[in-house]
């Protein structure tokens, strides 16, 4: 299942992207770098088996073990400390970005309901998109019955693209659902 998209990638996507901006050398051709799949684990503060089901969830998602983030910083309103374990992520690279590219476009957007496409406005002008879920049951790797609470997710697709507009071009490639 992993190289279909990636075939999509060279016999599609790249021919249009150069049709479209002329790059004169292949290197130039913008392509996914990662994908980094964020959870922010606010309540793990009160309840520390939050941590342990998000960690779950994610790994269950992307395929490969999550790392917990820390804060770096105490801010006493949110009685947060330096150090206390804030959320999960994981960076996908190789053949495990292209396979979880392939089951965000095809199978977990779809799932959403009242889905209409994603915002096209997420870019951060370097090229890089980057997407909100408000919760993880979208992907069919989550079983409805052993969630504990809904989780939203934070999914940053980075790309080698310079230009927003060479960005969007790629994911819309690759299968991207834009909204109108």
């Amino acid at each position: 299942m992993s190289g279909s998209l990636q075939q999509r990638y060279k016999d599609e996507a790249i021919p249009a992207l150069v049709k479209q901006f002329g790059y004169p050398n292949s290197m130039d051709i913008p392509r996914v770098s990662k994908i980094v799949v964020n959870i922010g684990l606010g309540e793990a503060l009160q309840n520390p088996k939050a941590v342990d089901a998000a960690v779950g969830d994610l790994a269950a998602i992307t395929g490969q073990k999550p790392v917990t983030t820390k804060a770096k910083r105490s801010i006493a309103q949110f009685h947060l400390r330096t150090g206390n374990t804030i959320g999960a992520r994981v960076t996908l690279r190789g053949d495990r970005m292209w396979d979880f590219l392939e089951r965000l476009t095809r199978l977990a957007l779809p799932r959403i309901r009242d889905f209409h496409g994603v915002p096209a406005k997420s870019f951060d002008g370097r090229g890089n998109y980057s997407l909100g879920l408000r919760e993880q049951l979208a992907f069919p790797e989550i079983e409805y019955d052993k969630v504990d609470r809904l989780r939203g997710l934070e999914i940053s697709i980075v790309t080698t693209a310079k230009t927003d507009e060479e960005s969007k071009r790629l994911l819309e490639l690759l299968g991207m659902p834009f909204a109108v």
